[in-house]
């Protein structure tokens, strides 16, 4: 693989991974295929900005934790108001990690 490819795909979606992830995504990459490279760009990033925003205005209503895939979650916070805004406070905090850990799951799963 080439190694500008890689860096340029690496510098242009910092914002997206953890930098402890950076370096297992470049590892993984530079073994990939080609065709999984090209993949990459189907993926859609979840914009941990974006998730943070949500959580502090709608993460009383749950609507972070369904746009992350957790239902569950979604459901309790929704019927509780984020668990008296407990579970809201905290992921006001989390959520950006969050999202970067499944956005890393996410490029993992199309380069492995």
């Amino acid at each position: 693989m080439d190694q500008h490819k890689i860096q340029t795909y690496l510098i242009t979606n910092a914002k997206y991974f953890l930098p402890e992830h950076r370096s297992m995504i470049k590892s993984a990459l530079e073994c990939a295929s080609d065709s999984a490279f090209d993949a990459l760009n189907l993926i859609d990033l979840k914009d941990p900005t974006v998730y943070t925003i949500l959580s502090i205005f709608l993460g009383g209503y749950g609507v972070d934790r369904f746009m992350l895939g957790d239902v569950g979650m979604g459901v309790l916070k929704l019927l509780t108001g984020g668990v008296c805004g407990i579970l809201w406070l905290y992921d006001i905090f989390t959520i950006q990690k969050r999202a970067m850990e499944e956005n890393f799951n996410a490029v993992m799963e199309v380069i492995s």
